[in-house]
């Protein structure tokens, strides 16, 4: 299988807390909600088929506890992504937990590389990576990630968790697919190429 990593970041990088104020309140992180008003029809239908590729869910232990609290909770009948988030196998990354409360879930304990490293190895489409900036990260240097998905808002936040704030190796990434939304976010596709180059500058003559 494949693994994606998805995330929402404002413009300075935080990925904490998009969907509501009360989503993730650790640290005292009071801005929560920032994602919300920038919705719009083509990021429904984006993100809904980024789901259509998922055989799983990839989550760290703190994405994984908040989303068993939240997803069992939607109700509404017509919400395009609940039916499927709760029905998809999950996968929880940790050494704290020794079963999970929102079915079907598999606890992966041990070394985080070797046991997904195990999981990729199965036939499948995508383990899909919501959230879990740390788990991310980890999976991301150690050339396990296949395709970062981000989307990115017009805001700037000024405090809360950062997806890449967590020490890593340089990774290089090229980007495959864009898209802006009416609201002005960005939806940016990158495949993981390497280790991040790195060069002198020379001046410009000979990109010119």
């Amino acid at each position: 299988m494949k693994i994606t990593l998805t995330s929402f970041v404002t413009l300075d990088g935080v990925s904490q807390g998009p969907g509501s104020p009360a989503e993730d309140t650790t640290d005292g992180f009071t801005r929560g909600g920032w994602l919300v008003p920038y919705l719009d029809e083509l990021f429904v239908r984006r993100t809904s088929q980024w789901l259509d590729l998922a055989d799983g869910l990839l989550l760290g232990r703190r994405t994984y506890e908040a989303f068993a609290r939240d997803w069992p909770q939607i109700t509404d009948p017509d919400d395009p992504f609940t039916e499927r988030m709760n029905a998809l196998p999950k996968y929880v990354v940790t050494n704290t937990l020794t079963e999970g409360s929102w079915h079907p879930t598999t606890v992966l304990r041990g070394d985080p590389l070797r046991t997904v490293g195990e999981l990729k190895a199965r036939p499948g489409r995508e383990l899909q990576i919501h959230g879990s900036s740390r788990l991310g990260n980890a999976l991301l240097a150690a050339g396990l990630v296949d395709m970062v998905r981000l989307v990115v808002a017009p805001t700037v936040i000024g405090s809360g968790r950062r997806l890449f704030d967590h020490p890593t190796g340089p990774v290089g990434l090229k980007l495959a697919h864009h898209e802006v939304t009416t609201t002005g976010m960005l939806i940016l596709h990158y495949e993981p190429v390497g280790v991040a180059p790195t060069a002198k500058y020379e001046g410009v003559t000979e990109f010119v």
